[in-house]
């Protein structure tokens, strides 16, 4: 996207110019998320991949959006997005 913009060739005598748009492909999961069991007061960790490298994304446990806390971790490298869920109880679940 950085990209899009107006381009100009100029040849001191003369000028041509031409925009340039840049469609943004959409992110999609190369890995889906799949279930986890875990022990109560254990870590569980829920992993998926994304198409694009950095995209932003949101967790979210039912319609609630988490957010990093000591209970909660994101980690996001590259494309590879994780949850972690400390101290898992049965509300977690």
């Amino acid at each position: 996207k950085a990209d899009a913009g107006e381009y100009t060739c100029d040849t001191g005598d003369q000028q041509t110019t031409a925009a340039v748009l840049v469609k943004a492909l959409p992110v999609l999961f190369k890995q889906w998320l799949k279930n986890e069991e875990v022990e109560e007061g254990r870590t569980a960790v829920l992993h998926c991949e994304l198409t694009r490298p950095n995209a932003t994304v949101e967790w979210r446990k039912g319609d609630t959006v988490l957010q990093p806390s000591d209970k909660y971790e994101i980690r996001q490298e590259g494309t590879h997005v994780e949850l972690f869920i400390y101290d898992a109880e049965a509300q977690d679940a």
